[in-house]
């Protein structure tokens, strides 16, 4: 499997990461690609940026364990996964996790795993920075914790 992960402060165009990993995953017969934007308004004061901070190496690190945690319960060709760091602006491109396989479902089911588990292993901390000049860290949401332990089971036989 192809495997590639970039922590960046700039932005991505999620069209050409697509493209170049279809172009090594030449074989592939899906291509499922998530890309997560920051939100503007998500209370009653719209947010003026939101601020990432992480350790480097120790995120790439438990991003690729959580890669080939995919890979050892589906049958992919390849991973791509961009996360940015620093401020990021509303509507920004925040997230991208493409993945290449034989076969849609087990594309779907990887990007939706991946995604779970970067929302809540990845180690990202997050603010919150307001137009009205306050600014709050961001809590691990129970939502997120749910929605990982659907995978807790073994991978269904998903081609």
């Amino acid at each position: 499997m192809h495997l590639d992960i970039t922590i960046q402060t700039q932005r991505f165009d999620p069209g050409a990461e697509e493209q170049r990993l279809a172009d090594l995953a030449a074989n592939a017969g899906a291509l499922v690609a998530f890309v997560g934007r920051v939100r503007g308004h998500d209370g009653p004061v719209a947010l003026a940026a939101l601020h990432l901070e992480h350790y480097p190496v120790v995120t790439e690190n438990e991003i690729a364990r959580i890669a080939h945690e995919a890979a050892e319960r589906w049958p992919l060709l390849g991973c791509r996964v961009i996360h940015r760091v620093g401020r990021l602006e509303p509507s920004e491109p925040i997230v991208l996790v493409v993945i290449a396989a034989l076969h849609r479902k087990a594309a779907f089911a990887a990007c939706e795993f991946l995604m779970d588990y970067l929302k809540t292993e990845a180690p990202f901390w997050k603010r919150e920075l307001f137009a009205d000049g306050k600014q709050h860290w961001v809590e691990a949401k129970v939502t997120d914790s749910d929605a990982c332990q659907r995978w807790e089971t073994p991978a269904l036989d998903i081609e």
